[in-house]
């Protein structure tokens, strides 16, 4: 019997299988995901088969290719993957520039990860009813810059509805991610999208204390139009899992375009002569925030030397 993963939490998966029931299961004993180093090594959006046996209980015991997934570095055990969801058609990552401040160090992060695996990003620029003439330039000086990038961007107001329907409209026939630091408006913005849901949302004060740690798990919602939505834990870092220093630029799609050009075809456009990367960052072609972000990843494998306050 074959049906798609909901929701995990921890222990169990709850699989909606292809003639509509829900059915909790747990992983066969034996069951290990080849290849992959992680913390769970079924998502939400996987794929699956089930056997369910005489006493009633029922177990995952195989999982079929998935066209994509995004990953982050598991935030005890950095040597493994936590596998965030599966076979998406698109992320929609909300950000916002106070209240509080998604850094684009995070962004890019993400951004990088998402092109590692092949997940189309969007961005969500949240709570734009709250910011100042100073703020709204800078989130006018963002949106020019990820847009040009190729990455396209949307302003709304959870608080006051401004942008909703727009966003409505993106997720038809789509299954989509979620994701964003703690306190963006995520949990906000879900409620809104899926009426009646009434998905927990917290202060924002709460989330400056580094050691607070969310025990939620992902979950996927059926949306008007015949999308999904997946909604996950906000997130307090994103530390990029199994990424080659070689490999880095190449998920900057900027900085890989102007490599082409670059003297030497190893150039990792730090202090290498000829460097056409360097030139257009000198010439404002490509953003310093965006160089910064690239070699902050390049310099620091340390997880826990880049986690954002927030």
């Amino acid at each position: 019997m074959k049906g798609l993963v909901i929701k995990n939490t921890g222990s169990w998966y709850q699989v909606k299988t292809d003639d509509g029931r829900f059915i909790e299961c747990k992983i066969k004993g034996n069951f290990r995901l080849k290849d992959i180093k992680s913390t769970n090594p079924i998502a939400v959006g996987d794929r699956v088969q089930i056997i369910i046996n005489q006493e009633g209980t029922a177990f995952i015991n195989e999982i079929e290719d998935r066209k994509n997934y995004i990953v982050r570095r598991s935030s005890n055990l950095s040597k493994q993957s936590h596998i965030l969801a599966a076979n998406l058609d698109q992320c929609l990552l909300v950000v916002t520039v106070n209240y509080p401040e998604t850094s684009t160090i995070f962004i890019d992060r993400f951004l990088a990860s998402a092109e590692a695996y092949r997940v189309p990003v969007k961005l969500v620029f949240n709570k734009v009813d709250a910011y100042n003439e100073e703020e709204l330039h800078y989130l006018q000086s963002l949106i020019t810059l990820y847009t040009h990038i190729g990455y396209p961007c949307f302003c709304i107001s959870a608080k006051t509805g401004e942008g909703i329907e727009t966003i409505m409209e993106e997720l038809k026939g789509r299954v989509t991610l979620f994701s964003g630091h703690s306190g963006v408006g995520k949990s906000t913005l879900i409620n809104i999208l899926l009426p009646g849901r009434d998905i927990k949302t917290a202060k924002i004060s709460a989330y400056h204390n580094k050691g607070m740690h969310t025990t939620t798990f992902s979950e996927m919602f059926p949306v008007a139009g015949n999308g999904y939505i997946i909604d996950t834990p906000g997130i307090k870092g994103f530390g990029t899992f199994d990424m080659e220093e070689e490999e880095i630029g190449h998920y900057f799609l900027e900085i890989f375009k102007a490599s082409a050009n670059c003297k030497y075809n190893n150039c990792t456009h730090r202090h290498e002569p000829g460097c056409a990367v360097r030139e257009a960052v000198e010439q404002h072609y490509i953003s310093e925030s965006r160089y910064t972000s690239y070699v902050n990843m390049l310099e620091d494998k340390d997880e826990g030397k880049y986690r954002s306050a927030h």
